[in-house]
């Protein structure tokens, strides 16, 4: 007959002891493991956020008016640090909130809660835009106190009595054709910029909304930033040309006797 030892009562075996720190270890490994994956996680999402608030931010393209620059569905970084410090200029392309007017109003049909709730997850961390449908993306043509006009003899626009050469990026729908279908003259109000699209006569720039309560003109304080990439597809991933030689030989606007 074999005999068994047995642990005195209330006396756990040096083996089931083994196997139980062996087992409180794993289950603290594992949640040390979950406390720094979630870390991370917040950590990364909270960076993503204040990246996508305050520096960069993601829109598509939702219209034509920019083509050949931005085509339908291209996906753009707009810099909301730079311009800050150095302000913005002739040339730049602009992403800005629709001052009033600009856009028809739209309505969204519902989405089942889990595809709202994850678009609203993705924008915050930038890989969504969601309103990229209530923003509108053009070209800076005209300054605060710039006198903008179209056209001259040329069918070009001039600025502070200067014409500027746009075949660089205009598309327009022949080779004879005027900068603008609609003559205007504009002075540019402080703190504000006149825009028009690249597409010059697909696009309902400032020129069709000067019947609108801002006349046309878009407010800083509503310019998100300036766009500076393409980011998707990738087959046009790459920097955008402001074409700021364009308007290399545009005199300030006092100097031209342009109103302030």
């Amino acid at each position: 007959m074999t005999s068994e030892k047995t642990a005195p009562a209330g006396q756990v075996p040096s083996e089931r002891r083994t196997q139980d720190a062996g087992a409180q270890r794993h289950r603290r490994s594992t949640m040390t493991f979950v406390r720094d994956v979630l870390l991370i996680v917040l950590v990364a999402v909270l960076v993503s956020f204040l990246v996508k608030t305050f520096v960069v931010r993601s829109f598509y393209i939702p219209s034509g008016s920019m083509e050949d620059t931005l085509l339908i569905n291209d996906r753009i970084l707009v810099d909301e640090v730079t311009p800050h410090f150095g302000g913005y200029a002739r040339g730049d392309i602009v992403v800005f909130q629709d001052p009033g007017g600009w856009l028809p109003p739209t309505t969204q049909p519902a989405r089942p809660p889990i595809i709202e709730g994850v678009d609203w997850l993705l924008s915050i961390v930038g890989l969504s835009a969601p309103d990229s449908d209530d923003h509108l993306v053009k070209r800076i043509i005209g300054l605060p106190g710039d006198h903008v006009v179209c056209c001259n003899a040329l069918g070009q626009i001039t600025i502070n009595g200067v014409p500027i050469d746009e075949t660089g990026y205009l598309k327009l729908p022949t080779a004879e054709a005027a900068a603008s279908g609609d003559p205007f003259d504009v002075t540019v109000p402080a703190d504000s910029l006149w825009v028009l699209g690249d597409n010059r006569y697909r696009s309902k720039d400032s020129r069709y909304n000067t019947d609108q309560p801002g006349k046309g003109f878009v407010p800083i304080d509503n310019v998100v930033g300036r766009a500076f990439v393409i980011t998707w597809p990738l087959d046009r991933l790459g920097t955008l040309d402001f074409h700021h030689d364009v308007f290399a030989g545009v005199p300030d606007p006092v100097s031209a006797g342009a109103a302030p």
